[in-house]
């Protein structure tokens, strides 16, 4: 079901609320269908975490500079645009793939998992992509070795386990 967004007087509402929100009904479809798409950073470490198997493969599809400067511990090295050829030799179609690329303003992630999707995969895209991994606080692993940076509190809080969402 498609609903078309109400249009408020321009004159009568505030930027925000120029369009009105969604009927609750159809702002619950999108965010379901959203979890259903993404990941956040802090979940995906969380899963890494626990140890074991978190179900899950993570795939890194920058390219070979990008991830040797660095990457998530485990992460599997598949340039978008070497999908199509290696997949099917890296990845079990039966394990869902979290793609990333650098951050929120590259879409490498975006077309990873369009590539991935197209070849049958489940797949979920890491919002935040490498950066927010970095700035999160959490390790990472470079050519040279494991790697760490503090927490940007702008991120992450400083003082608690988790974020509480």
């Amino acid at each position: 079901m498609t609903t078309t967004p109400s249009i408020a007087s321009p004159a009568a509402a505030n930027p925000v609320l120029r369009v009105l929100p969604a009927p609750p009904a159809a702002a619950a479809a999108y965010f379901a269908a959203s979890l259903a798409f993404h990941a956040d950073v802090s979940d995906v470490a969380s899963a890494l975490a626990a140890g074991g198997d978190p179900g899950f493969v993570v795939l890194d599809s920058r390219s070979t500079a990008s991830f040797d400067q660095g990457h998530v511990p485990g992460a599997v090295h598949l340039p978008t645009a070497l999908i199509p050829e290696q997949a099917e030799q890296l990845l079990d179609k039966a394990v869902p793939v979290v793609t990333y690329c650098w951050g929120p303003g590259c879409n490498g992630a975006t077309r990873a998992a369009l590539a991935l999707a197209e070849l049958g995969y489940g797949v979920k895209e890491m919002l935040g992509g490498f950066e927010y991994w970095v700035r999160e606080g959490f390790a990472y692993e470079t050519w040279e070795g494991a790697r760490t940076r503090e927490a940007d509190p702008l991120t992450t809080p400083v003082e608690a386990a988790d974020c509480g969402c």
